[in-house]
Parts: C-alpha cells; sequence; structure tokens
C-alpha cells in the first residue's frame, strides 16, 4: 500500500474545510477578469474548432469554472482532490458531472480527452513531481487537443495559515513560466500562447496563463 505525499494530505484537509467559504468569495470572480475570460473563450473555441468532445476541469474546486466552460457550449467533466469540494460542485452545477480523483491519476482513457485545463490547480505540488502531472495530462488529452494553465507568477511558496475565513496550512507554490513550458514541452505538449498580467488587489503576484497543444 502506497503512501500518500503530504502536500496531498494538505491540499485535500485544507479544501474540504474553505469549500463552502471558497465558493461563496469567488462566485462572481470571472465577471471581474476580462484576462481570465478571453483565455477560457480561445480555449472553448480552439476545443470546438478541433470538432469538440469531453473537456476535463482538473483541480476543478466548486466548478466555477467548470459552469462558465458549459456556458461556451463544451461538454465538461470536473475532477478534483477534495470531496467536499466535488459536494459544492455538484449542488452548485447539478447539469455537470463531477468526480473526486488526484490530478495524478486521472479517471480517463488515454486520449479520452478533447482538451483540458488545470486553473490554479497545480500550484500545491512540488516541483519535482510536476513532471508526473503534465504526463498525466498528455496521457489523457488527445493528439491536437488544447490544455490551458493558470497560476501565480513567481518562484517562491505561499505558506497559508488562515485563508478563507478558516486556520489551515495550506502551500502554493507560484510558478516560473519558462519552467512551466519546458515541462509541457517534455510531456509531449507544444506552446500556443502565453500571458502574464500584473496583480490588481487584492492579488500579491503577477498572474500566468500558458495555452498549449498535444502534440
Amino acid at each position: 500500500m502506497s503512501t500518500e505525499h503530504p502536500d496531498v494530505t494538505e491540499t485535500r484537509t485544507a479544501y474540504d474545510l474553505v469549500a463552502e467559504d471558497y465558493a461563496a468569495l469567488l462566485r462572481d470572480e470571472l465577471a471581474q477578469s476580462e484576462h481570465d475570460r478571453a483565455m477560457l473563450g480561445v480555449f472553448a473555441e480552439q476545443v470546438s474548432r478541433a470538432g469538440g468532445g469531453l473537456v476535463g476541469d482538473l483541480g476543478c474546486g466548486p466548478g466555477r469554472i467548470a459552469g462558465h466552460l458549459a456556458g461556451l457550449g463544451l461538454h465538461v467533466v470536473g475532477v478534483d482532490l477534495s470531496p467536499r469540494m466535488v459536494e459544492v460542485a455538484r449542488r452548485e452545477h447539478p447539469a455537470l458531472r463531477f468526480e473526486v480523483a488526484s490530478m495524478a491519476a486521472l479517471p480517463f482513457a488515454d486520449a479520452e480527452l478533447a482538451g483540458a485545463l488545470a486553473w490554479y490547480s497545480v500550484i500545491h505540488t512540488p516541483e519535482e513531481r510536476q513532471p508526473e502531472l503534465y504526463a498525466e495530462f498528455a496521457r489523457v488529452v488527445r493528439p491536437g487537443g488544447p490544455l490551458l494553465l493558470a497560476f501565480q507568477v513567481g518562484d517562491d511558496i505561499v505558506h497559508l495559515t488562515h485563508a478563507y475565513g478558516h486556520d489551515l496550512e495550506l502551500r502554493t507554490r507560484r510558478q516560473n513560466v519558462d519552467a512551466v513550458k519546458t515541462r509541457l514541452a517534455e510531456a509531449g505538449f507544444a506552446l500556443v500562447a502565453e500571458l502574464v498580467t500584473q496583480p490588481v488587489p487584492p492579488q500579491k503576484s503577477p498572474q500566468g496563463y500558458v495555452l498549449a497543444r498535444r502534440l
């Protein structure tokens, strides 16, 4: 029997704790970010142009991004490590499918997905294990399918002890854009576009978006 990595346990525990308040606080966040909507729109258009199909929201949280993509006409399934987040997502988006699973072991067949996105969800995995995530993303996305990543930009680890109204233990890892692009290339993705925006309060770091295509 394998032992779960401590960061995985920490992440699940933290998001189980904050699920309800997280969902409430971020429910209208997309309405405030034209860059988020723009990148999601490009992603949706690329999936549709390639013939459509099932799209994975990997690390979906309470389902707000999955719900937005469904509104753009995509067939979306959300996956999250936190059972409480999945409960909230199913309640708030009852027409969509959500499953509890790790991004390192996704519940999809090889090349089953027409596209995938990891929206601020790779940030809790230590750098040395991130190649495992990108390899798994490459396994489930069909050739030609897009992958969209969003993350905070930087080179440091932020240790949170209080967030979303709760005392907790959670580490978020800001990402180096060049390192992300290298890992994607090594996993079998080609870069399509990248965008870095400067922080808008209450953001404390630039925000990064990388769009790639499965080779």
